[in-house]
């Protein structure tokens, strides 16, 4: 069986040179000039050649361009840059690399409209945004505009954390310490963009998004409880603001939401419970099959191999399998990515 590995990560060659290997970034930036495959195209299609019957959808990483530069002109020649070169490598190893993800900067409100419809036409699958827009919360009224397009095309959104070690673990300190801000803060940051999405009613204003959220949607499956029956009673725990009144505005439990109104990754970083957890949160038909290449300890393979080892032994039914591995993502893009 054919699988297509939803969510992998790439950056490519002539914005690595021009814009990533020239400029100083510190942590996750950092961390992206440290992984040859994320940027060498040569080393990359040996890792995809190390599995039979397996392709990439590539993405951008990090960091955001948001973060990069807060000129929308600049941010949007950087995505120009990134789009570009991704239609370039698959045109040239479609075997490899049947589909890429196009970067839709949101530091002004046309933006990410704008290079969205233009990356589409050139072949896109979707855009990837992050769950931040350099602090700005995804429900900011501002970006309204993107969310009224993506919701009129159709245009599949996939949805990445964002948080660096300058967002502190406690108010009396001044950073994140120990990388935290990474390990739990990126599941966290998931987790906040989804409610927020929720209970600003854009998924109710907006029926028609298609959003992919990268792990699993981060804490999400592990804490149904507290979503499900804890958030019913939402209001209970504040007293300045009527939040039962907001829920009831709501067209659903928050809950279902959650389960419903989201699609989701496999990818758990080798993590055998995690997807346990999350295969049983999600209905079927909202996972797609990802690894999260290249960013493992064996420079591109690990995950890969682990994701699908931990797949493979878990019990489902040949239609089942055959959704999360390419044929959910086909019908979320519209795009036969099997031949």
């Amino acid at each position: 069986m054919m699988r297509i590995d939803g969510y992998t990560h790439f950056v490519p060659t002539r914005f690595y040179k021009e814009v990533l290997s020239v400029g100083s970034f510190a942590d996750i930036g950092k961390r992206m000039l440290g992984v040859p495959s994320i940027y060498d195209v040569n080393i990359r299609l040996k890792v995809v050649d190390k599995f039979k019957d397996y392709a990439q959808v590539i993405t951008y990483p990090m960091p955001p361009l948001e973060m990069m530069t807060k000129d929308p002109n600049q941010a949007e020649e950087y995505a120009r840059i990134i789009n570009d070169g991704f239609a370039e490598l698959c045109a040239k190893h479609p075997d490899h690399f049947p589909g890429w993800v196009a970067q839709a900067p949101m530091t002004a409100p046309d933006v990410g409209v704008r290079e969205a419809a233009r990356a589409m036409k050139m072949g896109a699958l979707g855009v990837q945004i992050y769950t931040n827009v350099a602090g700005k919360p995804l429900d900011n009224p501002e970006f309204e505009p993107f969310w009224k397009a993506m919701n009129k095309t159709g245009t599949p959104i996939w949805l990445h954390p964002s948080r660096g070690a300058s967002f502190p673990d406690y108010q009396s300190e001044q950073k994140s310490r120990y990388e935290i801000w990474w390990t739990f803060g990126w599941s966290y940051e998931t987790a906040a963009a989804m409610a927020r999405l929720v209970f600003s009613k854009i998924m109710d204003d907006f029926p028609k998004l298609k959003i992919i959220t990268h792990h699993f949607g981060g804490i999400v499956p592990m804490l149904e409880g507290r979503i499900g029956p804890g958030w019913d009673q939402i209001g209970a725990r504040t007293s300045d603001e009527d939040l039962q009144k907001v829920a009831k505005s709501l067209k659903k439990r928050p809950l279902d939401y959650f389960k419903e109104n989201f699609y989701t990754d496999t990818a758990a970083f080798s993590g055998k419970p995690a997807t346990i957890c999350g295969l049983a949160f999600y209905p079927n038909d909202r996972i797609v099959f990802a690894s999260d290449c290249p960013f493992d300890p064996e420079k591109g393979t690990f995950y890969i191999r682990e994701t699908l080892k931990i797949l493979d032994s878990i019990d489902m039914s040949k239609a089942k399998r055959k959704a999360i591995m390419y044929g959910n993502l086909e019908k979320i893009t519209g795009r036969k990515l099997v031949k």
